[in-house]
């Protein structure tokens, strides 16, 4: 599915839903959508885009997941049933995160501590250490496991999949999502 550039800037400050099933064990936390994603209304939905390619390798999924066009209510459905889900700090999609205002990262620190309340994961990953670090108020953290937990959920910084972060491949950023997956307690597969 292609969109000119044209067509994609009418999704400038549209949003899409929280992937959320009834036991969110990790919950992953992107920085805010892009226009591909709210235009397709599936998290990670640009072509490109290494988060699915991550979960694959990491073990988190047992098959890569196709979101040219977004994803189907099965991928959603399987995604869910693994006790995953997927927010973001800001909800209004821009094309570059960078777009963002600090007080708008601040104000998403705070929403999403009440959604983690709501919805009790055991793990909250953050998908982007500079986007934490303004968001927390936390401008030397480091990636990884966070000293602090986020409404009762065990906090992890980690790595952001989008292809601006040229210095991550998918399979840093599947070590580094299998970690957290481990420890929310969602049943890996062996790599593949």
């Amino acid at each position: 599915m292609g969109f000119t550039r044209a067509e994609l800037e009418a999704f400038r400050d549209g949003t899409l839903p929280d992937l959320l099933g009834p036991d969110v064990r990790l919950l992953f936390v992107g920085i805010n959508p892009g226009l591909m994603t709210v235009a397709v209304q599936t998290h990670f939905g640009r072509p490109g885009n290494r988060f699915y390619p991550a979960l694959y390798r990491a073990g988190i999924v047992d098959r890569l997941i196709d979101v040219t066009g977004g994803t189907s209510p099965e991928d959603d459905a399987y995604l869910t049933g693994r006790g995953l889900g997927i927010t973001n700090l800001v909800a209004r999609a821009t094309a570059r995160a960078d777009e963002l205002m600090a007080a708008e990262l601040r104000a998403g620190s705070v929403a999403l501590a009440s959604r983690v309340a709501r919805i009790a994961p055991r793990v909250v990953a953050v998908l982007g250490i500079t986007a934490y670090r303004t968001a927390f108020a936390r401008p030397r953290a480091v990636a990884g496991r966070q000293p602090s937990d986020l409404a009762g959920a065990e906090l992890w910084v980690l790595p952001n999949p989008s292809g601006l972060n040229a210095h991550e491949t998918a399979d840093s950023l599947a070590t580094a999502y299998r970690a957290a997956a481990v420890a929310a307690g969602v049943a890996v597969v062996p790599r593949p």
